[in-house]
């Protein structure tokens, strides 16, 4: 079986090259612009920077920079969106619990360390709702049971 020949015309095959082209030279633009607006900013290397000083005090391994930029960014991300409205607090409290599922799921006595991260980014990312935090999470029975 054989090839048909071409019968069209070469202007026309010129007009489908050039569109390809504005076409593909649009997305390339489009792609350089979006992807340059995640970069992240001074502000975000600060903060960043704070919270991983913050762990390490608190003895805990941080992770790199790059990855506390990515997951918070410089306004705390999912963590400070309402960390006092219902759902967040239920969220928080259902990892404070025993790890079993439906009716054997029950609240324990958690280590203190468990809910350090989250109060310490609400001091670095978003200090003003700490307060409300804090009243929220004050009721909660912690305690040091891990042994470090």
């Amino acid at each position: 079986m054989s090839t048909p020949a071409e019968h069209e015309p070469k202007r026309e095959r010129t007009w489908i090259y050039v569109v390809a082209c504005v076409l593909l030279v649009g997305l390339a633009l489009w792609a350089v612009l979006a992807f340059s607006a995640v970069r992240s900013s001074n502000q975000a290397e600060e903060k960043a920077d704070r919270f991983i000083t913050l762990l390490e005090a608190a003895g805990v391994s941080a992770p790199s920079q790059d990855q506390v930029v990515r997951v918070l960014g410089d306004d705390g991300g999912a963590a400070c969106a309402n960390p006092n409205a219902a759902l967040s607090r239920a969220t928080l409290n259902s990892m404070l619990a025993n790890g079993a599922t439906g009716p054997g799921a029950r609240p324990v006595i958690s280590d203190k360390r468990a809910i350090k991260g989250q109060l310490l980014i609400i001091e670095v990312y978003c200090p003003d709702e700490l307060d409300d935090f804090n009243a929220s999470i004050e009721d909660l029975k912690t305690d040091s049971v891990t042994g470090s």
